[in-house]
């Protein structure tokens, strides 16, 4: 670290040490004398002492922004904004049947599994109907068997992003949003991370660009959604069959463009993926290589209850592997305990692309249904999630309001994951994918049936800003196969948000 650098890192931890201890005006006491604010600050500190990668003038701007202005707000609009999560999840499954084990199963034998993570959510407008946001994280964790394998819709939504038993830092967002209002009614923008509350134009074109996740934009469902608050396989909180192109972490650097107009939303936009199939660096290369999507969407009244309808269209264009190649790869040498086939065949950019249909329905003020099913060409291996070409996730959510806890909630739903014919083939040969393959080189290959998921949760308010929820989810053939499972996961999930 050059002089320069420790100096400015010092200044800036001294500034808001003095914000702390020596601010004397009236509206500044106000602020902290909130253990809260408090709290806020010392995080802030902590964050940039610990940043050693991330681009120190950005964090400077952001959090000196955010510390000195606000308390100069009103509940109404916002210039400012910073906000933090904190996420504990611990799971553990039971043992389970297994007629055989390969190098990507998970262990049939009790074991347990966790992930931290720590955000921090700060923005303000730089200019007119401009936002700009910077999201540093801190995560942990372990998943089960050591690595990420044995499943196609995974437990434990917060994983991706977890890398060992050491506390990482890394950049998790950074981006602007643009406004361009066009008339019509207003409405209320409430605040929440990375949106400022605001008011805007019922009809209006909104342009989001820099490094973000492509389910910021695409693919909402107010029931189904984030894995820290609401179910936890990846399976509820997107499609899992949604390939959508981004680092191993689950995001990358493009744009997305989104035009309301009356009850109709439509949403285009261009993400950059990894430069390998599942890898963390990201290829930029975003003329050649990238995941397109477009999606339409209806709001609706039905039987005096709100509701919505969208339909997704993605399409990756990629270096990637095709199932048929990669099965003559086996045939011809034999098994691998790994990719190799997958590797050794890949060469050439290939297309991959998938429809999916997204419904969210409100029953009656504390009832809510949702359902989402995806079909993919399924000839490829994957790019950037998970090993699943055709999904169907539908389930309830039952607010806390019916039985007089109002910020509470229960949600169950059934998820049903498939694969392509193509897939199918390659795994019965003896292939072995990233994250499935069970076979072993000794017989064992797979005994293919559709991978089926219940999950149900109940999230406990705490406090204020704090939930705890217990999980329970039953996953009758890992894997795909019918010669191993069911598998019970019991989880436990902390969440603290302010």
């Amino acid at each position: 670290m050059s002089h320069s650098c420790h100096g400015r890192r010092l200044k800036f931890i001294s500034w808001h040490i003095q914000a702390i201890a020596g601010c004397t005006s009236p509206a500044c006491q106000v602020y902290l004398q909130s253990s809260v604010s408090r709290l806020i600050c010392f995080f802030e500190i902590f964050l940039f002492m610990c940043v050693s990668f991330l681009n120190r003038w950005v964090l400077m701007a952001v959090c000196g922004v955010t510390a000195a202005s606000a308390w100069a707000q009103t509940p109404e609009t916002e210039d400012t904004s910073a906000r933090y999560q904190l996420t504990y999840n611990w799971q553990r499954h039971g043992a389970f049947n297994a007629a055989y084990s390969g190098a990507n199963s998970i262990l049939p034998t009790a074991e347990r599994m966790y992930t931290f993570s720590a955000t921090a959510h700060w923005g303000f407008r730089p200019w007119q109907d401009g936002e700009l946001y910077f999201n540093p994280e801190i995560t942990q964790g372990i998943p089960f068997s050591g690595n990420l394998v044995g499943l196609g819709g995974f437990t434990n939504g917060e994983i991706t992003r977890a890398g060992g038993s050491n506390p990482k830092l890394y950049r998790q967002r950074l981006f602007v949003r643009q406004t361009w209002n066009h008339g019509g009614e207003q409405e209320a923008v409430e605040s929440d991370f990375n949106q400022m509350a605001g008011l805007v134009d019922k009809n209006r074109f909104v342009l989001t660009a820099g490094n973000f996740s492509t389910l910021d934009v695409f693919d909402d469902n107010a029931y189904a959604k984030d894995p820290r608050t609401q179910f936890m396989n990846w399976g509820n909180w997107t499609y899992a069959a949604y390939d959508y192109a981004a680092d191993a972490r689950g995001f990358g650097w493009g744009f997305a463009g989104e035009w309301y107009q009356d009850n109709w939303v439509l949403r285009f936009g261009r993400m950059t993926g990894p430069t390998e199939p599942n890898a963390l660096p990201v290829d930029f290369a975003l003329g050649r290589h990238y995941g397109d999507q477009v999606e339409l969407e209806r709001a609706h009244v039905l039987g005096d209850q709100p509701g919505k309808l969208r339909v997704l269209a993605w399409r990756n264009r990629a270096v990637l592997a095709s199932f048929n190649d990669a099965t003559q790869w086996v045939q011809a040498n034999g098994y691998r305990p790994g990719p190799d086939a997958l590797i050794a065949v890949r060469n050439g950019e290939k297309i991959k692309y998938g429809l999916g249909f997204n419904v969210e329905q409100a029953i009656n003020s504390n009832i809510g249904f949702f359902l989402r099913s995806m079909k993919t060409d399924g000839r490829t291996e994957t790019y950037a999630f998970t090993e699943v070409d055709d999904s169907l996730s539908t389930g309830l959510v039952f607010k806390g309001g019916l039985w007089g806890r109002a910020d509470d909630a229960v949600g169950v739903a059934f998820m049903r994951n498939t694969l392509s014919t193509d897939r199918q083939r390659f795994l019965q040969a003896g292939g072995v994918s990233y994250f499935i393959g069970d076979s072993n080189g000794r017989g064992g290959t797979i005994n293919y049936r559709s991978e089926q998921i219940l999950e149900a949760f109940y999230s406990y308010q705490l406090t204020r800003g704090t939930w705890l929820t217990a999980d329970y989810q039953w996953i009758q053939n890992p894997a795909y196969n019918a010669d191993r499972g069911p598998m019970r996961v019991y989880a436990a999930r902390f969440h603290a948000e302010f």
